[in-house]
């Protein structure tokens, strides 16, 4: 892992951003492994920038999102859909159809993961793949477990990653009990991993993750066995292999 710190998040998502646009301007039709929730927004927004200066085109790239709730409508606000609609997609050139969310109302969950993965694998492998992290240490909705899924699967959120986003909903009973999310293994298996971490209150869960025993009890920490992981903070942690 590569570890880069900042001294403020603006400074954080431009270098995110750069890094991610790097990989389109290299290959304009890449696979870029997508993300949601509050660590990935100003990242998007700078994406949004440099696509309205004319800067970079997104029309020729194709996108997987790590997750979404299961039994939470498509145009509910707090759907993943939603969210990238909003954050990134309705702002820039990319073809709608080639951006990829799970569907958490299929009739078939079981049916729909397996979907999901092969559409992800014909046209994978991801170029870079986005993370955040959860303080419980998930990747994805890759909850803390005596194992882990390789593929793509339903989960049961933990109460703590319920009680997280709590905040984007009116209250703890509104936030779906369950979704869909990639698994470890396609995770795992892109090319580049880029992994955003911001606050204070992540810096225990990101030292655990960078210096810690490689658990399924802790999944970021399997982070470590992928050989090209980019980390960008603006926390006060250390990484005992390398520093930025």
């Amino acid at each position: 892992m590569i570890l880069h710190k900042f001294k403020n998040q603006a400074e954080l998502d431009r270098v995110a951003a750069d890094l991610m646009m790097s990989v389109v301007r290299g290959r304009p039709n890449a696979v870029l492994g997508m993300a949601t929730g509050g660590s990935p927004v100003g990242l998007y927004q700078e994406m949004v920038k440099s696509y309205k200066q004319g800067l970079i085109s997104f029309k020729e790239v194709r996108t997987f999102n790590l997750d979404e709730y299961v039994g939470l409508a498509v145009t509910h606000p707090e759907s993943y859909r939603s969210f990238m609609q909003r954050n990134l997609f309705d702002h820039i050139d990319i073809d709608l159809k080639n951006t990829h969310v799970p569907n958490g109302n299929a009739a078939d969950i079981e049916a729909e993961c397996r979907r999901y993965d092969e559409a992800l694998y014909q046209q994978g492998p991801v170029d870079m793949q986005l993370l955040g992290i959860g303080h419980n240490g998930h990747i994805g909705f890759n909850e803390p477990d005596t194992t882990l899924s390789r593929f793509t699967h339903k989960v049961t959120l933990k109460e703590d990653t319920r009680e997280a986003n709590k905040r984007f909903f009116n209250s703890l009973d509104e936030v779906p009990t369950h979704a869909v999310t990639m698994g470890m293994g396609s995770i795992l298996h892109a090319k580049s991993i880029l992994l955003v971490v911001k606050g204070q209150e992540k810096a225990e869960i990101l030292d655990r993750t960078l210096n810690g025993p490689i658990t399924t009890q802790v999944p970021a920490t399997l982070l470590q066995t992928h050989p090209r992981v980019i980390v960008l903070t603006d926390c006060d942690v250390n990484y005992k292999l390398s520093h930025s």
